[in-house]
């Protein structure tokens, strides 16, 4: 016979619906918490990650076998990318031994992301250290005019960032092409100018010339193109056989492959990874450092490495 008492007992060790809630209520705010932390204190200062491609492309030439490593958006500052932070960065593109390396813009930061600002000759002098045989090549982004007050009062000049690049002995390329040759086999290396380099701008203000840009590339050797922003993807013709963008973070906050701070742009995605438009490529890095908001989520700070040539493809 059953004790009078154990259906009571038994009622007694089920929870309410408010418990049930309560508790889960209790679980998703320490998940929350939890989440928030990783992706303030751990995944934007402590991950470092190499992303490869490794694309089959258009006017490629074969037999070419070529190593690329592809660094972007530094936004360097105190306390999200410290001059610490970047020599780790120059030390693992170092150790993957590219052939080549390309830098991207946005090198200093700026607004409340910037607690304490690197002065960005400091920041040239570790970007010094980068080394890989056939050199290191640059372009910048909004940011290194945006960070510029004298660059913005004169809606042009020359920004800090240029300056403090080409004085360690790495080019900046504002709507230019240099020819390079790695084995024998020819190859175009080509830098647009920034799109949105003023804060108040309009379509006439922009530093790129895509036309020019084009017209220095004059043979049919493949074509690597690097751009700031994706948005000029759209406009970037055929013969190009990859361009390299940054600028969006991967979105900084990237979910289920997603990334839903980034607009569509012409209906498409550009926010990260390798895109592929009407038998075009470009790879857009994640990048490094943070802006707007101080976060990263599945997005880590990264390294691109592209191995272009005859081997196996990848996405």
């Amino acid at each position: 016979m059953l004790d009078r008492r154990e259906p009571e007992a038994f009622m007694l060790i089920l929870p309410s619906r408010r418990q049930v809630l309560t508790g889960l209520g209790g679980t998703l705010a320490a998940a929350g918490l939890s989440t928030g932390a990783y992706a303030f204190g751990v995944e934007p200062l402590h991950r470092l990650v190499v992303t490869r491609y490794a694309p089959r492309l258009p006017h490629w030439t074969p037999g070419l076998s070529l190593k690329v490593a592809v660094l972007a958006d530094f936004h360097v500052c105190e306390p999200f990318m410290p001059l610490d932070r970047v020599a780790e960065i120059v030390d693992a593109t170092n150790a993957l031994a590219p052939d080549l390396i390309l830098m991207l813009g946005d090198y200093p930061a700026a607004g409340r992301i910037a607690w304490k600002r690197v002065p960005l000759p400091d920041f040239a002098r570790i970007a010094a250290g980068l080394r890989a045989p056939l050199g290191t090549y640059s372009i910048l982004g909004n940011h290194d005019w945006w960070d510029d007050a004298e660059a913005q009062a004169a809606r042009g000049g020359v920004p800090e960032a240029r300056r403090v690049l080409e004085a360690v002995g790495i080019p900046v390329m504002e709507n230019d092409a240099l020819r390079l040759t790695k084995d024998g086999h020819p190859f175009w290396v080509a830098g647009l100018g920034d799109q949105q380099p003023f804060l108040m701008f309009d379509d006439d203000s922009g530093r790129d010339d895509l036309p020019a840009t084009m017209a220095k590339i004059t043979d049919d050797a493949p074509a690597i193109l690097m751009i700031h922003e994706p948005d000029a993807f759209v406009d970037v013709p055929e013969r190009v056989s990859l361009t390299l963008a940054g600028h969006t973070h991967g979105g900084q906050i990237r979910l289920f492959g997603h990334s839903p701070a980034i607009r569509p742009i012409h209906g498409h995605d550009y926010s990260y990874g390798h895109v592929v438009t009407q038998g075009r490529h470009m790879i857009v890095s994640g990048g490094f450092g943070v802006s707007r908001i101080p976060v990263r989520l599945g997005v880590p700070p990264e390294i691109v490495l592209l191995e272009l040539g005859d081997g196996p493809a990848t996405a």
